[in-house]
This record gives C-alpha cells, sequence and structure tokens, in this order.
C-alpha cells in the first residue's frame, strides 16, 4: 500500500487513514517496526550473567540476555517448536528458558540443549536448525537497540546529526545512568500520536498542560506572595516560547525551549543549576539547553524529566507505554529520589501531564471512526519553508523556533520511505540526494534567524 497518497510531508497535510487503518497497521509491523532500530534495553538492566528482560520490537516478543562473558544476545522469545513463549516473566535471572508446553529447553543464547526425547523422534545432531531466531543488536552508550534487518546502516549512521542531540539526554554526566523507576500501561489511541509529540510538539503544553503546571506551582509562604522566582521564570518559558527544533533524514526529531525545559520540582531545579557548568565542560555550552523532548524513530522517547519510554504497537487502535525513570549515577539520593517522584506525578500513568495527553489521543482516536474526518487532511504546517542546515552552532537539519512541525513532517517523510519498502541501501541513497539538494537549497543565514530572538 502506498501511504504517500494520504501524507503530504511537503506541504505539511496528512490524512487521518494512516491512524485508522489494519491494513496500514500490518504494513507498518512489516516495513517498520521490523526494519528500523528499536530500543530494547539498558546495559544498567542487565548487571549480572543471566539476568533478562522481555521486549518487544512491534509485536513480536524478544528476550534480551546478558552472557556469562558479560557480552548481550537477544532473540524472539519463541519457541521453534509451536510458537509459545519461551520466558513469561518481565525481568529475572536465569541458567536457561525452558518451554511449558512440550519442553524445549534453551540457552541464555537461544540455543536448543535439549528436547525431551529429540534423538528418538528427531534428526537432532544439528540442534542449530532449531535456535531461536536471533536479534542483530547495537549497543549505543548503554542504551541497546536491536532490528531484524541484517541490511539496515550500523546504528551510529542510523542516528546521524542525532547522536549530538541524544548525547545531551544520556551522556550529561560522569557514570551514566541507572533505573529509578517503571511503569506500564494501555492507551486506546495510534502509537503514531505518542511518536510525533516528543518529536515535535512543544505547541501543546501551554494549552493542554495549563492545570497540571498551576498544581505544580509551588505554594507561596503566604496568600499574599507571590510564587518563588525559580518557579516564575520556569514558566515564563510558556509565556515567550523561544528555542529550536531539530529533524533526521531517519525520522528522530527534538525540541527545546531555548532557556531550557520547564522543570517544576525545586530540588531537580537547584541541582540542574549547580551542575550546568560540568555539563558544559563536557559537551559544550550549546547542550546544556538542548534537552527537551525527543523521539528516535520509531518508538523510543525521551522527556526532559529523565523519563525514556517506548510505545509498543497493539493494533491501529492501542498502544502500549512502557516508561522508565533514569536518573544520573552522579546525582545525590535526594535528587533521585526527586527524579521518581516526578515521574509519578508527569509521565506515569497516574501522571497529570500523561493524562492529559492521552485524553486528546484517545479523543483523536475516536473521531477517526467517521469517515470525513479521515478525508480531510490534518494540518501539520509549523514553520513550514523556515529550516536551514548547520545553523547557530546546530547540526543538521533546524528550525528556529520550539513551537514547530518541522519533527512532524520530518518523521513521516521518513515513514513514507521505510513504508515503500525500498532496500536500505537504496533509502540510504535517496535520503543522501535529498539532505544534499535541500542543503544547496536552503544554506543557513550568516547570523541567527531573528525569529528566534
Amino acid at each position: 500500500m502506498d501511504v504517500s497518497q494520504w501524507i503530504d510531508p511537503d506541504r505539511g497535510l496528512i490524512r487521518g487513514e494512516i491512524f485508522h487503518s489494519q491494513e496500514v497497521y500490518a504494513q507498518e509491523l512489516e516495513q517498520v517496526f521490523a526494519r528500523s532500530w528499536i530500543f530494547l534495553a539498558h546495559d544498567a538492566m542487565l548487571p549480572q550473567p543471566g539476568d533478562f528482560i522481555q521486549n518487544y520490537i512491534g509485536e513480536d516478543p524478544v528476550l534480551v540476555v546478558r552472557q556469562p562473558d558479560g557480552t548481550v544476545k537477544a532473540f524472539l522469545n519463541q519457541c521453534r517448536h509451536r510458537g509459545m513463549r519461551l520466558c513469561r516473566a518481565d525481568t529475572g535471572n536465569a541458567r536457561n528458558f525452558m518451554c511449558s508446553f512440550h519442553g524445549w529447553n534453551y540457552g541464555l543464547d537461544g540455543r536448543v540443549i535439549n528436547i525431551p526425547h529429540g534423538e528418538e523422534i528427531y534428526d537432532a545432531k544439528d540442534r542449530e536448525q532449531f535456535r531461536a531466531t536471533e536479534v542483530r543488536l547495537a549497543n549505543y552508550k548503554g542504551f541497546i537497540f536491536g532490528t531484524w534487518d541484517t541490511t539496515a546502516p550500523e546504528f551510529e549512521e542510523y542516528l546521524g546529526d542525532f547522536a549530538w542531540y541524544f548525547d545531551a539526554y544520556i551522556d550529561r554526566y560522569e557514570g551514566g545512568l541507572e533505573i529509578v523507576g517503571l511503569h506500564k500501561w494501555v492507551i486506546p489511541a495510534n502509537w503514531k500520536f505518542n511518536a510525533e509529540q516528543p518529536t515535535s510538539d512543544m505547541y501543546h503544553g501551554e494549552v493542554t498542560h495549563a492545570s497540571a503546571f498551576q498544581v505544580m506551582m509551588p505554594t507561596p509562604v503566604d496568600a499574599n506572595s507571590p510564587p518563588p522566582d525559580w518557579a516564575m521564570k520556569q514558566l515564563g518559558q510558556l509565556a515567550s516560547p523561544a528555542g529550536f527544533q531539530f529533524v533526521s533524514p531517519y525520522g528522530h526529531g527534538t525540541g527545546w525551549f531555548a532557556g531550557g525545559m520547564p522543570v517544576m520540582n525545586e530540588t531537580i531545579y537547584r541541582w540542574q543549576e549547580a551542575t550546568k557548568d560540568q555539563v558544559a565542560a563536557r559537551l559544550g555550552p550549546q547542550r546544556v539547553t538542548a534537552h527537551g523532548h525527543a523521539n528516535i524513530f520509531p518508538n523510543f522517547m525521551m522527556l526532559s524529566n529523565y523519563t525514556f519510554r517506548v510505545t509498543h504497537p497493539r493494533g491501529p487502535n492501542e498502544m502500549e507505554i512502557w516508561a522508565w525513570s533514569m536518573a544520573p549515577v552522579a546525582a545525590p539520593a535526594e535528587v533521585k529520589e526527586a527524579i521518581r517522584l516526578d515521574l509519578l506525578r508527569t509521565f506515569s500513568p497516574a501522571g497529570m501531564f500523561e493524562q492529559d495527553d492521552a485524553v486528546n489521543w484517545e479523543e483523536e482516536q475516536r473521531i477517526l471512526r467517521g469517515y470525513m474526518a479521515r478525508k480531510v487532511p490534518l494540518i501539520y504546517k509549523q514553520m513550514l519553508g523556515r529550516a536551514r542546515y548547520d545553523a547557530d552552532g546546530l547540526p543538521g537539519r533546524t528550525v528556529p523556533h520550539v513551537y514547530a512541525e518541522e519533527g512532524a513532517r520530518g518523521m513521516y517523510r521518513h515513514y513514507i520511505d521505510i513504508m515503500s519498502g525500498a532496500p536500505w541501501p537504496d533509502l540510504a541513497r535517496l535520503k543522501q540526494r535529498r539532505e544534499d539538494g535541500e542543503r544547496s537549497a536552503t544554506a543557513a543565514p550568516a547570523k541567527p534567524d531573528s525569529f528566534a530572538a
């Protein structure tokens, strides 16, 4: 199916059929999820040999396992005999995995190590033919991604210029990150609504989350006193928005406020202020504030409050969200606890921001049941035609405002590319030709655009 009939990224128009069609969804599982790099685990989730986590590539369950030699392997969590799930635990430590249907036993690397009565009823001398289906892996600074596609570009190539922005999230502090919280929940809406929001939509915050910001505003000492200066400064980012948005040829995107993302927790705010010089020395001054919301296509998201999440597709009308709170190892204990509580209050299933977003996505999905709602194109035109390359000290394609839809247009441009089924080498050449032409046509001005001032 040619999804370009419903998507026009150059004019910023998208029809709702891509969020509703079962046929489109089946094609996404094959062309998007099976061929992209998908986040599976972090090194901190697998500290010891035998530690495992169960995750998903699309709707395929995957076991990610720390091996005895310290490496990591991943394979389809499915017995090769009749397709039963090998391991039904979400996490744990194991010496092997046994299918509860017929007792086939698999090692930590996915090899079959025992088949009951195998020598009698099978030609089981060559057990390699029974190995669980292996996942190709990449480990980027502790973040483990996997793909089924052996022809997909190397992960660093897949990141491209986005690596500069990704590091602003994951490499801010010496020692990396550790897990301090995890939540899972289901929302009756299409996975792309969630993916496009951290990719490009800061615009909704001042309206959708207005009441949440009011509730999180620190209580004054007395009724006649104004809120503290630090909190008012945070809300000022929304009142006078300025910032940037980046988009990758491979569909990744991020946006941030020029003064940094609003932080409504004083403990986190004070610690970030105290360590910003340290971050600047480690990553450069530009990346102190280049730390908003982001998405690595298709479904790995970073939010500014140390939330990392995946959105698993569960049909065209449902998604399952897994959200980890990952605190810097170097942070004091009280800061780690503040980060954990901040996730609970904001982007957990009971979080104020998450509930705000879920209401929007669920209602969008309900409306798309209608004929006209899917026929009339949705408008993605913010900052259309304002993209530059390597401007203002920022690598790659950016626009000079935090309220923009360049990221969403780029996400759907890549979505068209990969949904076409074209081989990865052809896609890489197409993207390079496109970028070369755009760079020559949209050379960055000598000085920052006045729109960003």
